[in-house]
């Protein structure tokens, strides 16, 4: 067996065998097979495509390249939650902490930005002093005593997908559903999981762009995922708009604390509310996802939730008086607002997700390769989401940079991806369907 033939055969549209991706995978890992090689299989799986069986030996050959964490002695079930990227999307920082509180133990390993997407490590370490190496002794002995760890990839976990998702970030092979579906599992299924539940966002701020594509993606996940005995739900959300009204590291942060007091943006509670309810349900502590809905509300009602989060800063290294006063973190970027231009009269109907989610990179708040190094404080608050009354001359945006001298082209730049109608259009529905092993099932 050698490598050259394994892209030969898959080249000409051939069905690889377990241990032909088995060669690759552990060849890859240790640095037997060169990147030029693995990149020829990148691109050739990607044009002839891989069936079911390959992707779950891709999976599997993935996940066995690291270690597996176990929690003996954890207080609850061990269950996470995955979100295929978006805008304004701090469910994470909001979700963990509560579903902890709850009784579920969380091991959320996340990644960071890239692109125009936020990544929850990002925001996680704009708490001064928060850290997110933590190593495999340290994570559970965090599950063991309250619930809940938030953490990135390391060396230990899943090192092929790290080694491969960098190769594909450069060579044109990330939207690839057998890919994505393989990277996304081979770190979950290496938490121990009891259960998984997926945000699997569609739309202009998301990377799967069609419903059609992210209902493929969706089905991918949830098919594989049962298939390691990892009971997996998986729920299709709109990312056309920005979720909340908060875009960039801290102001997240900002707006993940309002959520758990109970004062964030609808869109946000929603969807925060519907995947810990399901998260707490599939850890068998409630009956239903509605059950388990009504405990996530009761947990913010509680101040569980906010405490949890504070525990989580306190043990990581941060300041956990920081999260019951946001204001201790002294702000050195003042906001700079736009208007409503005064030709404007009506609602919003639409805001470009990837637009904002761009803007917001451009003046700081996020990559646009790895090494780029991100301004904490740098991003956008909306003041009008779609469905909201525009008057001309009222607020529209705050925008938070440092690059002063840009000012002009980011206000015109974000006016251009709203857009406004005399007619009340409704707000956009978030959630809108649910996938099982049984199949789907609409919100409507």
């Amino acid at each position: 067996m050698d490598a050259i033939h394994i892209i030969k055969k898959k080249r000409d549209g051939g069905e690889l065998s377990r241990s032909e991706i088995q060669y690759l995978i552990e060849g890859y890992t240790v640095q037997r097979i060169p990147d030029y090689q693995m990149s020829a299989f990148l691109m050739a799986a990607q044009l002839r495509g891989m069936n079911l069986n390959e992707t779950i030996s891709l999976t599997r050959y993935m996940l066995n390249s690291g270690s597996i964490l176990r929690f003996p002695g954890a207080p609850g079930p061990i269950v996470d939650k995955h979100s295929t990227g978006g805008v304004g999307d701090k469910v994470s920082l909001i979700l963990a902490p509560l579903v902890a509180s709850c009784g579920v133990c969380v091991p959320m390993v996340s990644g960071r930005s890239l692109g125009h997407t936020g990544g929850t490590l990002d925001k996680l370490e704009s708490i001064p002093g928060v850290r997110t190496n933590l190593n495999i002794a340290d994570v559970t002995r965090q599950i063991c005593d309250f619930g809940v760890a938030m953490i990135g990839a390391s060396k230990e976990i899943a090192p092929a997908d790290q080694q491969i998702y960098s190769l594909r970030d450069v060579t044109a092979n990330v939207d690839f559903i057998p890919f994505i579906t393989a990277s996304i599992l081979s770190k979950k299924l290496a938490e121990g999981l009891d259960g998984l539940v997926l945000d699997v966002k569609s739309g202009c701020g998301a990377f799967m762009k069609t419903r059609e594509n992210a209902r493929q993606l969706a089905e991918a996940l949830v098919e594989v995922g049962e298939h390691f005995d990892m009971p997996t739900i998986a729920w299709l959300t709109d990312m056309n708009a920005p979720l909340g009204r908060a875009i960039g590291n801290w102001l997240e942060v900002e707006e993940a604390i309002e959520c758990l007091r109970g004062e964030g943006p609808n869109d946000i509670m929603d969807l925060s509310l519907k995947l810990s309810g399901e998260m707490i349900a599939l850890g068998g502590l409630a009956d239903s996802p509605e059950e388990g809905q009504e405990m996530a509300q009761n947990a913010i009602n509680s101040g569980r939730g906010l405490d949890r989060l504070a525990k989580i800063v306190e043990t990581q290294g941060g300041n956990p008086a920081m999260i019951h006063d946001p204001s201790l973190r002294m702000r050195s970027i003042e906001p700079y607002t736009v208007t409503v231009p005064l030709d404007v009269s009506g609602y919003v109907t639409e805001i470009d997700a990837l637009a904002i989610g761009e803007i917001t990179n451009s003046m700081g708040g996020g990559r646009i390769v790895i090494e780029d190094k991100i301004d904490d404080e740098a991003g956008i608050v909306l003041h009008l989401r779609p469905g909201e009354r525009a008057i001309p001359g009222l607020p529209l945006v705050s925008l938070f940079t440092r690059k002063t001298d840009q000012i002009e082209v980011f206000e015109n730049r974000v006016i251009n991806a709203y857009k406004f109608s005399s007619k009340k259009s409704k707000k956009p529905q978030i959630l809108l369907e649910r996938l099982t092993v049984e199949g789907w099932e609409s919100n409507s």
